[in-house]
């Protein structure tokens, strides 16, 4: 079983969320977290939240979530994490259902989504925090359970203390990103993409030196976000999140930003647009040829269902 992280830079986060830089995030020994009291558990008493679940997700998709605490759902118990609060979790799983499902769904069918979506979220309250700086947003973990990060932080139109002007591209960013990255995964993992895509940026990748770059930087290089440049499977999954986030006129601009002149490793402004159009054009065939779905239509369903969130 392979876990497979979504991070993003620590600073650029922390500056977001917060409006100042942290130097470090230090980690205590939590102790014996064996049998925490009152925390949830595998038994509590069905509430609104668990209703909710059953007849919105377990009901017509098969998918179940875990928001009670349980330390032993995530891969390191040396990390601080914290339950969500309960009254983040319908937003949320709503906000996902909506800008997720719904469009895969509507795009491709039922028996598709139901066929290959995770069947497991399992919500943590706070972020996972990495030794070399990163942030963990979400894992998945052999296709069939997901792990999202930093749930308390979450915040949507109607929630007490929402501000569209931060909170809409976080959402966007961070929740959003995570899920259609981890989908990315589970589609490649089932059928991989054309081997073609690896020869694009061959040379560029940098493995885990992709924190050192800002995302302006790695488009400079032909690359979508500084993550992407870290693997060939992280490009790709970039690539699926970041198209189907931003949108067409979104993902235009993107490329379209890439500055004049040449970048650290010699690639020209038209070399980076090109490989860009190159990763677009073998992730829309590979869609098509291997799932039957229309991205572009796709794209635009994803893109509507998240201005009406916003």
């Amino acid at each position: 079983m392979k876990t497979l992280f979504r991070h993003f830079a620590y600073y650029a986060i922390a500056a977001l969320l917060f409006g100042t830089t942290l130097s470090s995030c230090k980690e205590e020994d939590i102790g014996n977290v064996d049998d925490i009291k009152g925390l949830g558990g595998d038994e509590w008493v069905e509430g609104p939240v668990d209703r909710w679940i059953h007849d919105s997700l377990v009901v017509p998709y098969n998918i179940s979530a875990k928001y009670k605490w349980d330390q032993f759902e995530f891969g390191n118990l040396t990390k601080n994490l914290v339950p969500p609060d309960e009254a983040q979790v319908i937003p949320l799983l709503s906000t996902i259902r909506k800008a997720w499902t719904n469009p895969y769904v509507e795009e491709a069918g039922k028996v598709f989504y139901n066929k290959y979506s995770p069947k497991f979220f399992i919500l943590s309250g706070s972020n996972e925090y990495n030794s070399e700086g990163s942030i963990t947003l979400g894992t998945a973990e052999g296709g069939r359970k997901v792990i999202l990060y930093g749930v308390n932080l979450f915040k949507i139109k109607g929630m007490q203390g929402y501000d569209p002007a931060r909170d809409s591209s976080f959402v966007k960013d961070w929740f959003l990103h995570t899920i259609h990255h981890e989908f990315g995964h589970i589609l490649h993992q089932t059928v991989l993409y054309p081997v073609e895509y690896k020869n694009i940026s061959k040379s560029y990748y940098q493995g885990g030196n992709w924190i050192n770059w800002s995302d302006a930087d790695a488009r400079r290089d032909g690359f979508i976000t500084a993550y992407s440049s870290s693997s060939f499977d992280e490009d790709f999954v970039e690539m699926i999140a970041m198209m189907l986030t931003e949108g067409k006129a979104g993902f235009d601009r993107l490329v379209n930003s890439i500055p004049e002149g040449t970048s650290p490793h010699g690639v020209t402004k038209a070399q980076a647009q090109a490989a860009l159009r190159q990763k677009e054009a073998i992730i829309v065939a590979y869609y098509k040829n291997t799932w039957k779905i229309d991205f572009y239509s796709l794209q635009k369903r994803v893109r509507t269902s998240m201005n009406k969130l916003f």
